[in-house]
């Protein structure tokens, strides 16, 4: 287990970059295609509140020189074991406007604020930005219109960021490799790399794969579960689990236990 304490803001470098989101119309014919873009950005890509940060700006810029519509809706977001977002309709964080209209080139300026105080631990939402179709269009047959939705992820950070972590319930079950990355500190983290190794008597590696990760919420966690091919299980004697984290990597062993490669 990696424990690490944090001073709060020490993320808010991350939310500088730049999110390019794009809308495509296409229109499909029998010989050919016609297609045209409209594309907007937002800046920050996260945005980061606390105790001393209760208000922040985030900016959208229309990148095309036709008028684009957009609507913002708020909710708070969890997780389930899966990784897949759980969300809900909230009030803890404010925002204006929730309309906007944007002409070609124009930017304007979103305020979300908090409503609600900190906790022990941190608290997420998601701002959503969903383009609305134009106000006046005209539809051309065979014409698919694409409009883009984007969640900007909202932290509500707690006074003291602590980092603590575990790889927990490695087993091997009727060919099914399975194990859980516990977040147990007080503010989210996102796995650069969590990787799954099989070997045999050697040390050779029989399996060797890397799991998607994504974001893993304080006090939640992510539950991992693959299957092993037949021809390799029963030559694989330890599993190894490395999971990188943003400060540490985390490292943990299972050996093999006979017959349970047996389905």
């Amino acid at each position: 287990m990696a424990v690490m304490t944090h001073k709060p803001g020490t993320m808010a470098a991350h939310s500088r970059r730049t999110f390019a989101a794009s809308v495509a119309i296409a229109a499909g014919l029998a010989l050919s295609q016609a297609a045209a873009a409209a594309t907007f950005t937002v800046n920050p890509t996260q945005v980061f509140l606390s105790s001393t940060t209760r208000s922040a700006l985030i900016t959208i810029k229309n990148e095309t020189d036709k008028p684009v519509r957009f609507q913002m809706r708020m909710m708070a977001w969890t997780q389930d074991p899966s990784g897949q977002m759980q969300l809900a309709p909230t009030q803890d964080i404010v925002f204006f406007p929730s309309l906007l209209t944007l002409n070609g080139r124009e930017e304007r300026r979103l305020r979300v604020g908090a409503e609600v105080p900190t906790g022990p631990v941190e608290k997420t939402y998601r701002l959503f930005i969903e383009e609305l179709p134009p106000a006046e269009s005209v539809q051309a047959p065979n014409v698919l219109l694409i409009l883009t939705k984007v969640g900007i992820p909202i932290f509500l950070q707690p006074a003291r960021l602590t980092t603590s972590a575990g790889l927990q319930d490695l087993g091997l079950k009727a060919g099914r490799f399975s194990f859980r990355l516990v977040n147990s500190g007080s503010f989210h983290f996102m796995p650069r790399d969590v990787r799954v190794r099989g070997l045999d008597q050697a040390g050779a590696a029989v399996l060797d794969q890397k799991l998607d990760a994504w974001y893993v919420l304080a006090g939640g966690e992510r539950v991992f579960d693959l299957e092993i091919p037949a021809n390799g299980c029963a030559r694989i004697r330890s599993f190894v689990v490395e999971a990188q984290l943003p400060n540490s990597t985390l490292k943990e062993t299972l050996q093999a236990p006979d017959g349970a490669c047996a389905k």
